[in-house]
């Protein structure tokens, strides 16, 4: 729907109220233009041919009024106003009605307004014209109708009549467009009176020096009045286009982030509105899109190419959306969608795999053919915010979950948030309960507890996995997997590894002195393993402690290794020449596995819990699981299987050679003193 179409339309449910306005302004516009109009036949004769002109001027300058780019629905700059204005000191009220009615008459047609505005357009004219000559006559004014010089009061006197037409103007506009389109009267009011004020403003005080001027001394010279009109024309152009282009991204044309934040803020007004009526289509969606490798594009073939990219990927993303939606480029190449009038979030999921499949054919540049894809993520109103900054962080956490799960789409889910209130107080206590400089007993007691790992074919133990363990004194124990939630989306996750490190390291020898030998296993996060920086605090732990470093096996995820393959070996590397032993944990659930197998210094690889717990009645987990198993054998690699609940799952394990079993068929996670007792109890399974 056009602007034009939109405007000379009101919505249903807003009709009532809308003409209801609409009908008072008329109704009191007929009654102040009432008797200056029956005036008007025992007038006319006499005016002089100074009033001619101006009429013929007004009417022909509202031919082609000036209306800015942008959705503002009562900025047009219409150059009547300064003649009838003129007309309204010089020779009052009735004339001055006859020219703005003749001049609306022309520039409604031109528009293409519909009959019920142009008439409303005049009766707004017409109690603006009336409220002016109201202060005239209240403050005595005569100066300018009886051709003499002005006095200050005089001119005083005009500017307050033009303060007064302005008011009025601009308030029932202002009001109708409240009805009309909805929102909140004072926000409409703010966001165009500057505008309005200094273009309607110029046009007004113009008219007492036309009167005062070329009016006075020689109708030849009332043409000249065409040139500060034209003046005020480019002015109001240059204004109203410089704030046009604040709001557009200038090498797309589409809608910036102050645009969208505008936007944003109308419609959450308005649809808070209809729910508050109870109608269906009382949500809207923000979508964010984020293009895949667009950095590799930009590093391989030039910012210049990168930059047509986005500029197809924009075009694209228009012919995709609704009439009614708002397309709009936040930075680099992340954009967002705006979509209105929803009645859940399936609607917003439809745009979404629309955008989808509008990336998924190839865009040719210079005769290459390059894949574009992304990853989106939906936030909607008012579930998951009703303001810009809610909603854009919520669309963030869903976009960068989608990339996570590499998927295309994701709705945002609370439970993905890292960034709650609840989870950043969290955040906090972690940071102090690890810091070793502050003394911070209301932050809980951070431990470690450990898992045996067995032989399946001895039931010697031969390793334990530690596990991180968090009392908070309000929360009680936190569950490690939002602790380790919590922390890796943070520089939290360096100090939680050290912790870890150090009191494994500890342990272990510990453990040594009373004669017990293990070897203990700790998970890493991908930041942890982008620089060097562990390699050498274990390498200095494993000589405090006088440990051997294969005492001390990491297990890195698949996860982490596609993140950043190159620093991740880099690292991983130096850490096998230390001696430190590499498992891949989660095996199964990652990428490109064979290749991973093949490049690392692995000893080991975990299948992953999700395939050992189901292998007992799962023909294809136990498939899943034996394929593993002769992998690895066949890399030399050893096996271990997580999740061994049951003596069932333990018997599978065993038959088709897997090495080394961990679980609650065994033992559960336990300190470390529990482990040395728990030790001193154990035997062997008999397999028999």
């Amino acid at each position: 729907m056009d602007a034009a179409v939109r405007r000379n339309s009101v919505p249903t449910e807003r009709a009532p109220s809308f003409f209801t306005f609409v009908g008072a302004v008329i109704a009191v516009a007929a009654l102040v233009s009432a008797v200056p109009v029956g005036r008007l036949p025992g007038q006319l004769p006499d005016l002089p041919l100074a009033f001619w002109v101006m009429a013929a001027l007004a009417v022909l300058c509202d031919y082609r009024p000036f209306a800015p780019p942008g959705r503002r629905q009562s900025s047009a700059v219409f150059p009547s106003i300064c003649f009838t204005f003129a007309i309204l000191l010089a020779w009052g009220l009735g004339p001055a009605l006859l020219v703005q009615a003749a001049a609306v008459a022309v520039s409604s047609w031109r528009l293409h307004h519909a009959p019920w505005r142009a008439v409303f357009n005049v009766a707004q004219y017409a109690l603006a014209l009336g409220a002016a000559e109201a202060v005239l006559r209240g403050l005595g004014e005569t100066a300018f109708a009886a051709g003499v010089s002005p006095s200050w009061i005089d001119v005083v006197a005009v500017a307050t009549a033009a303060g007064a037409w302005f008011l009025v103007k601009y308030g029932t506009v202002t009001i109708a467009v409240r009805l009309h389109a909805g929102g909140n009267w004072w926000a409409t009011f703010r966001q165009g009176v500057a505008f309005e004020s200094v273009s309607i403003g110029a046009l007004l005080l113009l008219a007492p020096l036309l009167v005062g001027g070329p009016a006075s001394r020689s109708v030849a010279l009332i043409p000249l009045m065409l040139v500060p009109l034209f003046a005020v024309y480019r002015m109001s152009r240059l204004s109203s286009e410089q704030e046009h282009l604040a709001r557009l991204d200038p090498l797309t044309g589409l809608a910036n982030r102050k645009a969208l934040l505008a936007e944003v803020h109308e419609q959450a007004t308005l649809h808070t509105e209809r729910a508050a009526a109870g109608a269906a289509d009382r949500h809207f969606a923000l979508l964010l899109l984020d293009l895949d490798r667009f950095k590799h594009v930009n590093d391989a073939l030039g910012h210049a190419v990168g930059d047509q990219l986005l500029i197809e990927v924009s075009g694209r993303l228009v012919e995709a959306v609704g009439p009614n939606d708002v397309v709009a480029r936040l930075g680099g190449d992340e954009f967002a969608i705006l979509t209105p009038r929803l009645a859940d979030a399936s609607g917003a999921r439809d745009l979404a795999d629309r955008i989808v499949a509008t990336l998924a054919e190839p865009v040719a540049l210079d005769g290459l053919p390059l894949d574009v894809a992304g990853s989106i993520g939906i936030a909607l109103f008012p579930e998951h915010g009703d303001d810009f900054a809610t909603l854009m962080r919520h669309a963030d956490v869903a976009m960068y979950d989608a990339k996570h799960r590499r998927d295309t789409v994701v709705v945002y889910a609370p439970e993905s948030d890292h960034n709650t209130p609840e989870r950043l107080s969290l955040l906090g206590d972690l940071r102090l309960a690890l810091d070793p400089d502050v003394a911070a007993p209301g932050s809980g007691e951070i431990t470690m507890y450990y898992q045996p790992q067995i032989e399946i074919q001895t039931g010697e133990v031969v390793g334990v996995e530690a596990l991180l363990r968090w009392r908070h004194p309000k929360r009680g124990m936190v569950d490690p997997e939002e602790l380790i939630k919590v922390a890796e989306q943070s520089a939290v996750m360096r100090l939680l590894t050290r912790r870890v490190v150090d009191d494994v390291v500890e342990q272990l020898a510990k453990w040594q002195a009373a004669g017990v030998c293990l070897r203990a296993a700790v998970n890493v996060s991908i930041r942890d393993l982008h620089t060097l920086e562990i390699v050498d605090q274990i390498k200095e732990r494993l000589t405090r402690f006088a440990v051997a470093p294969d005492q001390l096996q990491l297990e890195i995820t698949e996860g982490a290794l596609m993140a950043d393959p190159r620093r991740v070996l880099a690292t991983i590397s130096e850490l096998a020449k230390l001696g430190v032993a590499i498992a891949l944990d989660d095996f199964g659930t990652g990428y490109s596995s064979m290749q991973h197998l093949r490049r690392l210094p692995l000893t080991e690889v975990k299948v992953d819990r999700s395939f050992v717990l189901g292998m007992a009645t799962d023909a294809d987990d136990h498939a899943i699981v034996r394929t593993v198993i002769d992998l690895a054998g066949a890399l030399g690699l050893r096996v271990v299987a997580e999740g061994v609940e049951d003596e069932r799952t333990w018997r599978l394990l065993r038959s088709v050679g897997c090495h080394v079993a961990q679980g609650w068929f065994y033992a559960r996670p336990m300190p470390a003193e529990e482990l040395v007792e728990w030790l001193g109890r154990y035997r062997p399974l008999n397999p028999n």
